[in-house]
């Protein structure tokens, strides 16, 4: 079968070189911090199969810094391999999704070198989305994979060592595809938890003589299943949203027998090129396109992508910058957390961001939003207590409140809310400086 290929990158320095202030200089493959963005390189790719590039690299977000690609090296024409591999089998939902599958495989060749272990948490709506097939190919490619379907926590975790494998998860919808289901495997949950950071331990007793024991949790892992992870396992992953292939999209059969070589080729070729690396990517602090726990897990691997050289750090930062944009913007739409305060926050402000509004007030808008989830949050839509417990995570309580027409009833003070509209859901009609919390405006 034929395979049709996007053509390659532009070779690096055939582009105009930003100055040094608009982007930090990024690392020369194999000796990071060399990389001078004024000096223009003439390096030409090593032969091999094209990278392709998706749509970001042609068009970078308004305002965004131009980010210099750096010379080409093994590292560059390696990733482009396995890229196409990757791609041969499995249709991806975008370019930067197939971008980051890319490198978290190579990440996984340098776990002793992170101190965060990302999660690759590969969900789609339905059956047939390829999601068991992406773990088939990853288990060819990463480093020391351990399959689990249906395995129990303390077998994971003692599987675990110091040198880490690569759990890869199928089918996570039965064991977190319910509340009951998730309620039942909470220590599968919280493995997968602790695992995300180094030295966070499973402290259990072993032996007859019940000898307490510390086992290792760290490793990285995918975790493929029907619908979205427990939130907290979403919060550590690079989230990969599968979809079934369209009519035209055409991968190749995978056959174990046929294909697996190929596969096992790249691995041993990823494993001999990070190797050496180790040190290096150990004491890389690259600089991040977001912030908080996004930046820990995407960061192994930019670390990578500066390492391979090429376009990779460029297309790193745009896959980053994009696949966190885009979970934030499901988050809100989930009926909890940041989605009810900044449904409440527009609330205020098409009230003209009244001192307070009653309790009854603001169920009744909220109930009467087609497009919210909140008039199907019970029998009779959200209730007061249901809205004063899910405010209550946010250290937000109701209260006497003087309304305009001098009465007084049940219901929330404007500044309240402002600590957690600036925390939780800054860009929905963002606060002026003169709001604090417990001040009036």
């Amino acid at each position: 079968m034929n395979h049709d290929t996007a053509s390659g990158p532009e070779p690096a320095g055939s582009s105009p070189i930003p100055p040094a202030s608009s982007w930090p200089p990024v690392a020369k493959p194999g000796a990071p911090g060399t990389h001078l963005p004024a000096q223009p390189t003439t390096a030409s790719p090593v032969p091999g199969p094209p990278h392709i590039p998706g749509p970001a690299a042609a068009a970078e977000p308004a305002g965004a810094p131009e980010i210099p690609d750096a010379p080409a090296a093994e590292g560059d024409e390696l990733l482009a391999r396995l890229r196409a591999l990757i791609a041969r089998f499995v249709v991806l939902p975008s370019d930067q999704a197939l971008d980051a599958v890319t490198l978290w495989v190579a990440a996984s060749h340098l776990q002793p070198s992170w101190q965060h272990a990302p999660r690759l948490a590969v969900v789609g709506p339905a059956k047939r989305c390829g999601k068991s097939r992406l773990l088939d190919v990853l288990a060819e490619t990463v480093h020391s994979p351990v399959l689990t379907v249906n395995s129990t926590p303390a077998a994971v975790f003692r599987s675990i060592t110091e040198d880490p494998p690569t759990l890869l998860v199928d089918e996570a919808d039965t064991i977190f595809g319910s509340p009951k289901m998730a309620e039942k495997n909470e220590e599968m949950r919280g493995l997968l938890n602790a695992g995300h950071q180094r030295d966070r331990y499973v402290l259990r007793v072993v032996g007859n003589d019940h000898t307490p024991h510390r086992f290792h949790t760290f490793a990285m892992a995918a975790i493929a299943g029907i619908g979205d992870l427990p939130d907290t396992i979403m919060d550590r992953s690079i989230v990969i949203r599968m979809r079934r292939r369209a009519e035209g999209e055409r991968v190749s059969p995978y056959r174990t027998k046929r294909d697996s070589p190929a596969l096992r080729t790249m691995r041993a070729s990823l494993a001999r090129w990070a190797k050496p690396l180790a040190d290096q990517a150990l004491h890389l602090e690259p600089q991040m396109p977001v912030e908080d726990r996004a930046a820990d897990t995407w960061e192994p691997l930019v670390i990578v992508a500066d390492l391979a050289g090429g376009s990779w750090p460029r297309l790193a930062r745009q896959a980053c910058a994009s696949l966190v944009a885009s979970e934030a913007e499901s988050e809100d739409d989930q009926p909890s957390g940041a989605r009810i305060l900044a449904d409440i926050r527009r609330i205020f402000f098409s009230a003209s961001d009244p001192d307070s509004i009653a309790t009854d007030q603001l169920l009744f808008a909220l109930n009467g939003d087609p497009e919210a989830p909140w008039a199907e949050w019970g029998r009779g839509g959200l209730t007061p207590r249901g809205l004063a417990g899910m405010l209550r995570e946010f250290g937000i309580s109701s209260g006497n409140v003087r309304m305009g027409d001098h009465t007084q009833r049940k219901g929330y003070m404007r500044n309240k809310f402002a600590d957690a509209w600036r925390r939780y859901c800054p860009t929905v009609h963002p606060l002026g400086p003169s709001t604090r919390q417990g001040s009036p405006r």
